[in-house]
């Protein structure tokens, strides 16, 4: 004797549905990647140091020629980090480590004079900055930071050279930091003090709120 099995009313699930689920696995799908990297970010965020603190870049007095690279060998500088000079009536000039030495102003590698300038590091290697007004770089207003290469992020501490003392006629002995054949483009001046960090950290936040915009 043949059987009949009932009818079974199979109902479509609706697609807005499919599309909740859907979303719903995009969503745990990507927040739990970004907030991993966005964790990353924070422990590897760029730092932003002030040159001078809360005097700037100004001409030093007395004797104090080298105070400026003492303050740079107590720190260590990293690629993405950068230097703020809060400076009036003067400028900073990024040169060469020839022009470094003797305070050449004349043909500087880049010059800033807006009053608030953010240099950062974009590759390892030594950097060299003096001032522009007359006089200033011979009576120790100049500055030379190297930035470490990521090789050596796993060492000890090590404190960059001092540099030669300047001579009577501006120059500075024999050339013992001369790296400047490894300049880069150099980094554009701006005023914004946001590190790379927060502009990731913004961007993480964007997203999270357009993915439950979309919930």
């Amino acid at each position: 004797m043949r059987r009949h099995l009932p009818n079974i009313d199979i109902t479509p699930i609706p697609v807005s549905f499919l599309s909740f689920l859907f979303i719903l696995v995009l969503k745990n799908a990507i927040l739990w990647p970004l907030s991993v990297a966005s964790i990353m970010a924070v422990l590897v965020s760029s730092f932003q140091f002030q040159v001078g603190g809360e005097e700037g870049w100004v001409k030093p007095t007395g004797n104090q020629t080298e105070a400026y690279n003492h303050w740079a060998t107590r720190h260590r500088f990293h690629i993405g980090d950068s230097v703020y000079f809060r400076y009036e009536e003067d400028s900073v000039l990024v040169v060469s480590s020839s022009d470094y030495e003797n305070c050449r102003t004349s043909h500087p590698i880049s010059k800033f004079d807006d009053g608030n300038t953010v240099f950062q590091f974009e590759r390892s290697g030594l950097f060299y900055f003096i001032s522009g007004q007359p006089g200033h770089c011979k009576s120790g207003q100049r500055l030379v930071i190297r930035v470490m290469h990521p090789s050596e992020e796993v060492e000890p501490p090590q404190a960059a050279p001092s540099p030669a003392a300047p001579n009577p006629n501006g120059g500075g002995g024999e050339d013992i930091w001369d790296n400047s054949n490894n300049w880069g483009p150099p980094a554009l001046n701006s005023t914004d003090k946001l590190t790379v960090a927060s502009y990731f950290m913004t961007f993480l936040g964007g997203v999270i709120v357009f993915l439950y915009w979309l919930m």
